[in-house]
């Protein structure tokens, strides 16, 4: 099998993580897999790396340029199937009409309806297969009016890391000049208003009158970052707030922290949550979008209802203060994501949906 994947997106987000595991996890079980990228994305960088063939695009021009290397490539015969990782590569594979050579696949990562527009419905009628990340997600896609046949669902997944050992711990926290007794909090994600950070840092103020040491660790980039630091000067909290940026090593957080926070409000399912539940760290989250999906709440991890600042220091608190409870959460956390929610358990998935494509092909 030889599958054409393509995403335009130039920064590096859970979705981006996703395509890189795909076409990792089919060239390791033989099959071939090409990218189109987006010229200077993270995505293209770390794809090439790993061996990948990237065919570098412009996603400027309406996606046209990309649009005609798509058609080049999938007009020669040399792949099977076309799979769109995100919403730019699914409107430059139907421009480059992919549909009408192979099968076409699109994933579905957010939770917003598919626009009514005669364009955005064409796009998605055109797909053989529309592959939701999660059940809510898939919920949300056939509220829209595409028709049940079309989708499915595959979870996203986190490769699953080796257990933490103390001295990896102790090297974590030493990169972000934390001592062992101070509790660390921690959220990876872009810095957004509908991903929550505001919440931790005015959590933090209350946790702080409790646990005084306390300190949040926030890693990446986004157009909230100045406001956010502003804020935690204002709240004095300048010191104990760390700005993290983009951490390319991003496992040196998850096992540098105490506790997990996922506040986000309007997320498809969660791929930094996955990663801190694969690393032990008992985490928190909202009880909305996919989440419950994730989180057995008071099992492997806890759901709390949300956006409430007394909350969320409510169920740190409990974690902070009853370490066998954390522990707990912690090991079934990870349990839950090496059963559910592993690369490999994706990566098979995916590779179901392209299997069943191309057999019911061959019998038309």
């Amino acid at each position: 099998m030889k599958v054409l994947l393509a995403d335009l997106e130039t920064a590096w987000r859970g979705g981006q993580n996703q395509a890189l595991l795909i076409l990792k996890g089919l060239r390791a079980r033989g099959h071939e897999a090409e990218l189109v990228a987006a010229k200077g994305s993270v995505l293209g960088e770390r794809a090439r790396e790993s061996g990948v063939t990237v065919h570098c695009v412009s996603r400027e021009l309406f996606r046209i340029p990309a649009a005609w290397k798509m058609r080049e490539l999938v007009a020669s015969g040399g792949f099977d199937l076309v799979h769109a990782n995100e919403a730019h590569a699914v409107s430059a594979a139907w421009l480059a009409g992919a549909h009408k050579y192979v099968p076409f696949v699109i994933s579905r990562r957010v939770g917003y309806p598919i626009g009514t527009s005669r364009a955005s419905r064409a796009r998605y009628e055109a797909a053989a297969k529309i592959v939701a990340i999660s059940n809510w997600v898939a919920d949300q896609v056939l509220a829209s009016g595409i028709q049940r046949e079309k989708v499915t669902v595959v979870y996203e997944g986190v490769e699953i890391p080796l257990r933490l050992t103390e001295e990896q711990r102790k090297e974590a926290r030493t990169r972000w000049n934390v001592t062992p007794e101070v509790p660390l909090l921690g959220c990876v994600g872009v810095l957004l208003p509908d991903k929550g950070q505001e919440l931790l840092i005015r959590a933090l103020v209350r946790l702080r009158k409790k646990f005084p040491r306390c300190k949040l660790l926030l890693a990446g980039e986004g157009p909230s970052r100045p406001t956010l630091e502003r804020l935690a000067a204002e709240l004095g909290l300048r010191d104990a707030v760390i700005f993290a940026g983009f951490v390319r090593e991003i496992h040196t957080v998850y096992c540098a922290l105490d506790v997990f926070l996922f506040p986000a409000t309007f997320e498809g399912l969660g791929t930094s949550l996955l990663a801190a539940m694969s690393h032990g760290v008992p985490s928190i989250a909202f009880n909305r979008c996919a989440f419950g999906e994730i989180i057995e709440n008071e099992n492997n991890g806890l759901l709390i209802s949300g956006p409430d600042v007394a909350e969320i220091c409510d169920a740190v608190t409990r974690l902070l203060e009853n370490s066998d409870f954390a522990a707990s959460i912690g090991k079934e956390a990870r349990k839950r994501i090496e059963e559910n929610f592993s690369a490999e358990h994706m990566v098979d998935g995916m590779l179901r949906v392209y299997e069943e494509l191309l057999a019911s092909k061959d019998r038309t």
